[in-house]
């Protein structure tokens, strides 16, 4: 596995971007939104070969946007950002351009809703996955998909559902271990979880998400809340040594942290749980 993460860096240059990725030991990058191939190529390029020559993979190019909206006029401009991404990311070799599936909520982007989870919903999430990738035809890279706890895309078995359905090569998995975990029985259970998961999912997993998750203190009614890795309940030795059993150069992201040096104190944690499990990073 490759440990990567956001790293922060003024402006737009492709060699400081590049370069602060090697200064913190990062081996995968996010591809930032200003380096596009649809609107920055000359940037795009020279990023692709900055961050070659360093031995730094790109990860995944997101999207973000919610292609299933109830507003047409914003779902059709979001698929057409997609599929801008996703050629994005087969232009610069990256692993995945990811998104959620998409959401029915009229308020929030990727808010829940309750018809996440009936037939419709997972026949339109199928085909916007279909549509975007139709367009681009991707060999290098694939379309890949956030999980989220308040939708039916919430474990490997339905992820795999999902796959199944789109039936296209170039849809993969994008693996985030904490949104999978939505009820304290999940969570206190998690190692058992993950090692089904894992076995669900074979050698298809393009890019992870690592963060943690605790179940809030104090609440009547159940609430999970995201936390820096290693304050929360995840099992971490156990899930690095799943992600050491994937191919060597899979990308495992830090994510949703709020300053640099949250990000710095979340790598060291990695490496050094890493160390404990008997994992090495590549």
């Amino acid at each position: 596995m490759r440990l990567g993460g956001p790293v922060f860096v003024e402006g737009c240059d492709p060699q400081a971007y590049a370069e602060a990725h090697v200064a913190k030991g990062l081996r995968a990058a996010y591809w930032p939104d200003w380096a596009d191939a649809h609107t920055e190529a000359t940037a795009c390029r020279e990023l692709a070969v900055a961050l070659e020559k360093r031995g730094v993979i790109p990860a995944e190019v997101g999207i973000w946007r919610n292609v299933l909206s109830p507003d047409p006029v914003k779902a059709r401009s979001a698929v057409e950002y997609a599929v801008r991404r996703l050629a994005t990311a087969e232009e610069v070799g990256a692993r995945c351009a990811v998104n959620i599936v998409g959401s029915w909520n009229e308020t929030y982007w990727d808010g829940p809703h309750s018809a996440h989870y009936s037939r419709d919903f997972f026949d339109a999430a199928v085909q916007a996955a279909r549509k975007i990738i139709d367009e681009v035809k991707p060999r290098r890279t694939k379309l890949a998909f956030e999980m989220m706890p308040c939708q039916f895309l919430d474990s490997a078995d339905e992820y795999m559902r999902l796959l199944a359905a789109v039936d296209r090569k170039a849809a993969g998995v994008h693996l985030d271990p904490a949104n999978m975990i939505s009820s304290p029985r999940l969570l206190y259970s998690n190692a058992a979880f993950f090692r089904d998961a894992f076995a669900a999912f074979g050698g298809a997993v393009l890019t992870v998400h690592l963060k943690d998750v605790r179940l809030a203190p104090s609440k009547f009614t159940v609430s999970m809340e995201e936390v820096p890795i290693g304050r929360g309940e995840l099992d971490y030795e156990n899930l690095l040594r799943l992600l050491n059993g994937l191919d060597r150069d899979t990308p495992c992201m830090l994510e949703h942290l709020d300053s640099e040096r949250e990000y710095d104190e979340a790598a060291g944690n990695v490496r050094a749980i890493a160390e404990r499990a008997g994992v090495t990073l590549a």
